[in-house]
């Protein structure tokens, strides 16, 4: 069958149908009631402008095995003169969840007084793929790994 290719016109314009007398309040009960089915969706994620929610440790293991896991160790437990203990040591026991995620998204360069190790850890470990919402997986997993 050969079809037309569309135009955006119609071919011939369908008969226009008389306004209900009821048609405004009728369009306002649907968009208000769109607008309750969105609305726990927002809430659902935080509000606007909120950080999504994690997805959680699994998804996290395999992101740090990945991305991590060459200067932490497999284990986490660190690589000797690359990266530090990340279930033992006090740095990352320390730190709020909120502070890891924003720590591994920025990174510590070499020269930093606080690098103990003198290597760099990039910004988001070297992988710049990896959205907040994965960094917070990945402290998600940590964080089991540290029995929390």
């Amino acid at each position: 069958m050969d079809s037309a290719p569309c135009t955006g016109t119609p071919a011939a314009a369908a008969p226009s149908l008389p306004a209900h007398p009821t048609a405004p309040r009728g369009r306002l009960v649907l968009l208000l009631a769109l607008g309750l089915v969105g609305l726990p969706l927002v809430v659902a994620a935080g509000g606007p402008g909120a950080p999504a929610p994690a997805h959680g440790p699994e998804e996290g293991e395999a992101l740090f095995q990945q991305t991590c896991a060459p200067c932490h160790g497999r284990d986490a437990r660190g690589v000797p003169g690359l990266g530090k203990d990340l279930v033992e040591g006090a740095f990352a026991r320390g730190l709020s969840d909120a502070e890891l995620v924003a720590f591994i998204a920025r990174g510590r360069p070499a020269d930093d007084p606080a690098n103990t190790t003198g290597v760099p850890m990039p910004p988001k470990g070297g992988n710049p793929a990896l959205t907040r919402e994965d960094l917070a997986d990945i402290v998600a997993y940590l964080r089991t790994l540290q029995g929390r």
